[in-house]
């Protein structure tokens, strides 16, 4: 049975069994904006919602040494914070992001993921020590006005859910307003096993960049 995290509770990266699970996707699933629209208000609108995504690692002394964000971000944009291209895999493969979704969910909870890291621990870099998945808004909406957004463990693919290990739910809730940047949680080494902690801290960042740059200064260790 999947587990239903609070902010800030550590799980192992187990199976029922006690083998290890070293293959697994992240998945981040939102829904679009519907508000009353049309003809005196009696239709709906759909206001489609651009969440990204991302993931950003550090080594052992908290150097940040690889990412994976949407290579549609403007180098241009990204070198004047000093960050590097954005690229859908890691530098050993073993992270791959699905790509873009600009949309959401906009008939409702497909029960797929909107965008999709597939990881791989055991091709993980060595000097990788800390792994942080987090989301940027890019629009004009904040996370008080998204119906639902939820980040979750499986083992299967982009396009096939298997066994579900854990999600974290976030819900349209007045303590986002102004929210536009998630910090979801992050993988991390302990006594050399991969262990997952949901963090679930919403800020008013402008972009992915300022994200990572909190997540350098205040949430690495």
């Amino acid at each position: 049975m999947a587990i239903r995290l609070e902010k800030g509770q550590r799980i192992n990266l187990k199976k029922d069994n006690g083998s290890k699970i070293d293959k697994f996707c992240v998945g981040c699933n939102w829904g679009a904006i519907v508000t009353p629209g049309g003809f005196l208000g009696m239709g709906k609108k759909t206001v489609e919602v651009d969440l990204d995504l991302s993931c950003a690692m550090f080594d052992v002394a908290g150097n940040f040494c690889d990412h994976v964000y949407s290579p549609l971000y403007k180098p241009e944009f990204l070198a004047k914070f000093g960050m590097p291209k954005g690229k859908l895999d890691s530098n050993t493969g073993a992270l791959h992001h699905s790509g873009d979704d600009r949309s959401g969910d906009t008939g409702g909870d497909d029960g797929l993921d909107n965008e999709v890291i597939t990881v791989d621990l055991s091709r993980v870099g060595n000097e990788v020590d800390q792994i942080f998945f987090f989301l940027n808004n890019c629009g004009q909406e904040d996370f008080s006005q998204i119906p639902y957004a939820a980040i979750r463990m499986y083992e299967g693919t982009p396009t096939k859910v298997g066994s579900v290990c854990a999600q974290y739910d976030v819900v349209a809730n007045a303590e986002f307003r102004g929210k536009a940047a998630l910090i979801m949680g992050k993988l991390y080494k302990k006594d050399g096993e991969w262990k997952f902690n949901a963090i679930g801290d919403a800020f008013a960042d402008a972009n992915l960049c300022l994200t990572i740059k909190r997540i350098t200064e205040t949430y690495v260790k």
